[in-house]
C-alpha cells in the first residue's frame, strides 16, 4: 500500500517544477529506480497513445538491475493508466449526453446500495 501511495504522489509531481527524476532521488529512491521510472513513464504514455511519449527501455540494464526494472515497471503502469483515465474522462465530458450521465449515476447509486446492504 505504501508503495502505491508514494508512487501515485510521484505521478502527481510530474507536472511540477522539479523533475520526477530529481524528486524521486530527493525522496531517497536509488538513481537506477529514477532512471527506470523516467523511461517507463515515457513508454507508458506512448503505449496509451500520447503524441509526446516514446518507447524507452534499456533492456540490458532492465535485465540486470532490479532497481531500474522496478522503476521502469512502476513508471510504465502509472503513466499509462494516468493518460488512459484522462482520455476516458475527456471522452465522457465531450460525448456523453444527459441520458448517459443519468444512467451512470443510477448505476453508481445501485452499486452503493448493494455494497451497504452486505
Amino acid at each position: 500500500m505504501w508503495r502505491c501511495v508514494s508512487a501515485l504522489s510521484v505521478v502527481l509531481l510530474i507536472t511540477g517544477c522539479q523533475s520526477t527524476h530529481e524528486d524521486l532521488i530527493a525522496k531517497g529512491y536509488p538513481p537506477a529506480f529514477a532512471d527506470g521510472f523516467d523511461d517507463g513513464c515515457s513508454s507508458g504514455r506512448q503505449a496509451a497513445g500520447a503524441i509526446t511519449g516514446e518507447f524507452r527501455k534499456n533492456v540490458p540494464r532492465y535485465l540486470k538491475d532490479p532497481h531500474y526494472a522496478e522503476g521502469w515497471s512502476d513508471g510504465f503502469r502509472q503513466c499509462q493508466a494516468m493518460l488512459e483515465n484522462q482520455d476516458r474522462a475527456d471522452y465522457r465530458s465531450h460525448h456523453w449526453d444527459d441520458r448517459d450521465k443519468a444512467w451512470q449515476q443510477q448505476k453508481d447509486r445501485d452499486a452503493a446500495r448493494a455494497y451497504r446492504s452486505q
